[in-house]
């Protein structure tokens, strides 16, 4: 791997209960986090293309991380996002060249299809910013149910020379949805909107 990656951190959250009813099955989601050098950091480059290789790297050991995390299989991957944080000494175009252009696609691998875009979020920060990870439904963008967005934090990351980039994936939606819309039994995820 061409990234040099200082650590990696793995977050489910379950929802087990909401406004006093039961959630059974609780609702899941998981993200993965990686903290890595930033190889611009401090300066201005051009060419971006080492940070797109590291995110088509990272898009799929991290979405696969979720899916362990889970317990499940790829299948069963209902929903996904991207986020990255960028240390003070970089730029904003830093996390943007890691998640657009390549990452998405091994984390539809990882996940099995992935219809849909990739919801994305991106931000500068310093060690113990939160980064809000949004989510959506892996196939089919206009399931509401699916709307949501997962807050990770790491009380010592991003350093000045560092980019944390998370991945997140559910087996479900949010708990109690009731805003109508397209439901996940009814989407077909064939042009990743309905």
């Amino acid at each position: 791997m061409s990234a040099e990656i200082r650590k990696i951190a793995v977050f489910v959250e379950e929802t087990h209960r909401e406004m006093g009813r039961e959630i059974a099955p609780p609702t899941r989601k998981a993200t993965a986090v990686a903290v890595i050098t930033n190889p611009f950091a401090g300066r201005y480059v051009e060419d971006l293309e080492p940070l797109m290789a590291i995110g088509e790297e990272l898009g799929g050991m991290l979405g696969r991380r979720c899916v362990e995390a889970l317990g499940i299989t790829p299948a069963e991957a209902e929903s996904y996002g991207k986020a990255a944080m960028v240390g003070e000494a970089g730029e904003l175009e830093h996390a943007a060249a890691i998640l657009h252009p390549r990452l998405g696609k091994p984390l539809r691998a990882a996940v099995e299809k992935g219809a849909a875009l990739v919801p994305s979020s991106k931000k500068m920060g310093g060690p113990g910013q939160p980064l809000d990870v949004p989510l959506g439904h892996k196939d089919a963008a206009y399931v509401r149910s699916h709307f949501d967005g997962m807050e990770v934090c790491l009380n010592d990351a991003p350093r000045a020379g560092e980019i944390m980039v998370a991945v997140a994936v559910t087996d479900s939606g949010r708990p109690l949805p009731r805003v109508g819309g397209l439901t996940a039994e009814e989407a077909e995820g064939k042009d990743g909107l309905r």
